[in-house]
C-alpha cells in the first residue's frame, strides 16, 4: 500500500500542539509531569568541535608515523635522529615563510580563502606611525622592537617630552621580558619559561655560568630608564623584579624588592612566584633557604595577596631544589593547598616526586607515586603549569626504578584517559617515557607481551635506543625466540643502530648458540651477510666498525650451517689481511660443513690454515682429516708436511722458551 504524500511545509503547528501529540502515547507519564518544559541552556562548541569529535573516531596506527610527518613521505623519520630534525627542520621552514610574509606583506595581499582567515594573511611588523611621539613609542612597544623603543624613549626624554607612566612601564615590560636585547624573529614568547622549567633537574650555578641570554647585565637600559623615571608605581618594581629573576640576577630582585616596600608597595602573586623560584639561589645553608620561602609565604598573608597555583608549584619547586630535608615541609605545602580548595596540576606531583626522590631508596617515591595515581584515576588534566609535561617521564622514571609493573601500567593508563597524552611533552620527554616504559616491560613480562609492546610503540611512538635494543634481544634469548633475530636485525638498520659494535656482535652470538632448522638456517645466513656488508660499508664511512674475529668468525658458521662453504672460506681467507686469528671452533664448523658436503680440498686448505695461524689444535685438526676423510696420496704427504712443520716449529719454540727460563734461572 502507497503512503500518502505530505507536504511538511503545510504543517503548522504551535509548540503546545507539537508536543501534545508526541506525549499522546504516554498520557498517563503526563498526567504526573509539570505542565511548563525547561528548554536547555544553550551550548556554545568550540570552533575546531567537529574536527575533534572527527578525531576521536580515528584509532591509533602503530605503523605510521607521526601525523606532522604525513604531508611528505620522503621525510618520514627512521630514527630518532631524524624525527627531531625532520621536525625542527618544518617549524623553522614555517616561521621563515611566516617572517618573508610578514617582512613583504604588500606581496601577498591575495586572499582565496573563503570564509576569510585573519592568521593566514600578513601581520604588520613594520611601524606605522612615524616622527618622535609617544604613539610611536607605544607602536615600537607593540611590535617587541626592543632597540627602536629605547632609542625612540630617549630621543623623547632629550626633546623635554616626558612619555607617561603607563608606557614607560610597557616599555619596562619588553626590556625586562627579552632582558635588553633584541628577539629573534623565531623565536617564541615562551621560550624562557621552557628553559627555567628544565633549571629543576640542574644543580645551583652561579650567574657567570648561566648563558648569555638569561644572564641580567648591570646597568642595563631597563635600570637606566628606571633610575630616569620621575614618579613609579608598583607595577614598576614588580617588573623588574620579575625581570631579574627570569633573567638571573637574583640578590638585585630581592634588594628591588626591599624598594618597592620602602616606598610602601605590596607585590602581586606573580612577582611573590618569581621570588619563591629565586629564594634557593641567594642563600648557602638549607636552613636559610627554607626560612627565606616561608617568610615571603607570610609577606603574601600580610599583604593580602592570595595564592594560585603557580606559587604552591613554586614553593613546591624551591623545596625540590633544596634537597631531601623539605619533606616534611612540602608535605604541609601540599595540604595547605587542598585546604584552599587549589587543585593540584600534574606539575604539583612532578615536584612532589622530586622532592622525595633518593637514589637506592626508592620505597617512599614509589608509595607516594601510588597515592598520586589513586587522586589522579580518571581525571583529564589541561595544561596550567609549564612543568606539567615533567610529570609522566618522572613518574615513569619511578616506575622503573622501583620495578613496578602494575604502577607503570597504571600510570600508562593515565597517561590514555581523556587529552592526557596532549601533557607527555615534547619529543624527547616522549621518547623518555616510552623508553622507560618499554625497559620495564623487557624486564618484567614474557616475550609475548614484550613483542606486543613493541609492535605498538615502534615506530608510531618510539625509536628505540641501543639501549633498548640490548634488552629486547636478552629477552628473545631467555624466551629461546630466536626465530625473530632476522627481523629484529632489519629494525636495528632501519632505526639506524647498524653503527653498534655490541649490538652486531650480540645477534650474531645469539644466532650461532641456537639449533634452527634448514629454513631459519638460511635466514640466518642471509642476516650474517647483511652485518658483513655493513662491516665492509663502515671503512668509507664517519663511524667505522671494528672488526673482530669474533664476529666475523661467527658469520663464517653462520654461512657453513646453510651449505654456503665458498663465503664462509673467503671470510676465513680474508683474516690474514685484517690481522685477525680465527678461534678453533670457527675451523671445526667448517670442517663439518666439509665433510657433509665431501670437500677434500676444503679441508685440506683448512689444516693449512690452522698451521698458518699456529693454533694450538692444529695436529689434531689434521689428524681429524686424515681419519675422517678420502685423501689422495698427494693430499695425505702436504698434510704429514704440513703437521710436521707445525710440531718442528712448536717444538722449537718450547725448548726455546725453556733455555730461556734456565738463563734466567
Amino acid at each position: 500500500m502507497a503512503l500518502p504524500c505530505v507536504r511538511l511545509g503545510a504543517v503548522r503547528l504551535r509548540a503546545g500542539t507539537l508536543i501534545r501529540c508526541l506525549c499522546r502515547s504516554s498520557s498517563h507519564q503526563a498526567a504526573t509531569a509539570a505542565d511548563e518544559i525547561e528548554v536547555p541552556k544553550r551550548k556554545t562548541w568550540d570552533k575546531t568541535a567537529v574536527l575533534q569529535a572527527l578525531s576521536y573516531t580515528v584509532s591509533h596506527d602503530p605503523t605510521a608515523a607521526s601525523y606532522i610527518f604525513q604531508d611528505d613521505p620522503y621525510l618520514i623519520p627512521n630514527t630518532s635522529t631524524d624525527y627531531k630534525l625532520f621536525s625542527m627542520s618544518k617549524e623553522s621552514g614555517r616561521n621563515a615563510a611566516k617572517y618573508i610574509v610578514n617582512l613583504y606583506p604588500d606581496l601577498f595581499q591575495k586572499d582565496i580563502a573563503e570564509p576569510h582567515i585573519p592568521c593566514l594573511m600578513p601581520e604588520s611588523i613594520q611601524p606605522q606611525i612615524e616622527g618622535i611621539s609617544e604613539e610611536a613609542l607605544g607602536e615600537r612597544i607593540k611590535l617587541r622592537r626592543v632597540k627602536d623603543s629605547v632609542d625612540l624613549f630617549d630621543q623623547l626624554v632629550q626633546g623635554g617630552t616626558t612619555p607617561s607612566l603607563e608606557t614607560t612601564n610597557k616599555l619596562l615590560d619588553l626590556i625586562c621580558f627579552y632582558g635588553d636585547r633584541e628577539p629573534s624573529p623565531d623565536e617564541p614568547q615562551n621560550q624562557q619559561e621552557d628553559n627555567e622549567s628544565e633549571n629543576f633537574k640542574k644543580k645551583n650555578v652561579s650567574q657567570k655560568s648561566l648563558p648569555a641570554a638569561k644572564t641580567w647585565r648591570e646597568n642595563n637600559n631597563a635600570e637606566r630608564i628606571f633610575n630616569l623615571m620621575p614618579e613609579r608605581n608598583a607595577h614598576t618594581y614588580r617588573t623588574m623584579i620579575r625581570g631579574m629573576v627570569k633573567h638571573g640576577a637574583y640578590a638585585q630582585a630581592f634588594s628591588m624588592y626591599t624598594d618597592l616596600l620602602n616606598n610602601r608597595f605590596t607585590g602581586d602573586v606573580y612577582t611573590f612566584n618569581a621570588l619563591i623560584l629565586a629564594a634557593p639561589e641567594t642563600k648557602t645553608e638549607v636552613k636559610d633557604k627554607s626560612a627565606q620561602i616561608v617568610e615571603l609565604l607570610n609577606h603574601m598573608v600580610q599583604q593580602n595577596v592570595t595564592p594560585n597555583l603557580l606559587t604552591f608549584n613554586s614553593v613546591l619547586k624551591s623545596l625540590r631544589k633544596v634537597g631531601l630535608a623539605m619533606k616534611n615541609l612540602a608535605v604541609q605545602t601540599f595540604m595547605e593547598m587542598k585546604a584552599l580548595g587549589i587543585e593540584p596540576s600534574l606539575a604539583t606531583y612532578s615536584h612532589l616526586l622530586g622532592v622525595y626522590y633518593k637514589p637506592g631508596d626508592l620505597l617512599g617515591q614509589s608509595q607516594l607515586l601510588v597515592s598520586i595515581l589513586e587522586q589522579a584515576r580518571g581525571k583529564n588534566f589541561t595544561a596550567r603549569d609549564p612543568d606539567d609535561i615533567f610529570f609522566f617521564s618522572e613518574a615513569m622514571r619511578v616506575c622503573l626504578e622501583s620495578k613496578d609493573l602494575d604502577l607503570a601500567y597504571e600510570l600508562h593508563s593515565l597517561l590514555n584517559t581523556g587529552d592526557n597524552w596532549r601533557l607527555i611533552g615534547r619529543t624527547s620527554l616522549e621518547f623518555a617515557y616510552y623508553g622507560r616504559l618499554f625497559h620495564i616491560v623487557c624486564m618484567m613480562e614474557n616475550a609475548d607481551m614484550v613483542l606486543k609492546w613493541y609492535r605498538e610503540l615502534v615506530p608510531s611512538r618510539y625509536y628505540p635506543t641501543s639501549k633498548g635494543f640490548q634488552n629486547l634481544l636478552q629477552v628473545l634469548e631467555m624466551e629461546n625466540r630466536l626465530e625473530l633475530l632476522p627481523e629484529m636485525w632489519k629494525d636495528i638498520k632501519q632505526i639506524g643502530h647498524s653503527n653498534k659494535e655490541y649490538l652486531l656482535e650480540e645477534v650474531l652470538n645469539l644466532m650461532v648458540s641456537g639449533k634452527p632448522n634448514a629454513e631459519l638456517r638460511a635466514a640466518f645466513a642471509d642476516t650474517a651477510t647483511s652485518i658483513k656488508s655493513v662491516y665492509e660499508s663502515s671503512e668509507n664511512s664517519r663511524y667505522q666498525l671494528k672488526e673482530s674475529a669474533a664476529a666475523f668468525g661467527n658469520i663464517a658458521i653462520l654461512l657453513t650451517r646453510a651449505g654456503r662453504l665458498e663465503e664462509a672460506w673467503k671470510i676465513l681467507k680474508s683474516f690474514k689481511t685484517k690481522h685477525l686469528v680465527p678461534r678453533s671452533n670457527v675451523i671445526t664448523e667448517l670442517l663439518d660443513g666439509a665433510k657433509a658436503a665431501g670437500n677434500r680440498a676444503l679441508a685440506v686448505d683448512l689444516v693449512q690454515l690452522a698451521v698458518g695461524f699456529s693454533l694450538p689444535d692444529a695436529p689434531q685438526i689434521a689428524q681429524r682429516v686424515l681419519n675422517d676423510f678420502t685423501l689422495t696420496e698427494e693430499q695425505r704427504i702436504t698434510l704429514q708436511d704440513v703437521t710436521q712443520s707445525s710440531t718442528t716449529s712448536s717444538s722449537s719454540s718450547s725448548s726455546s722458551s725453556s733455555s730461556s727460563d734456565s738463563d734466567h734461572d
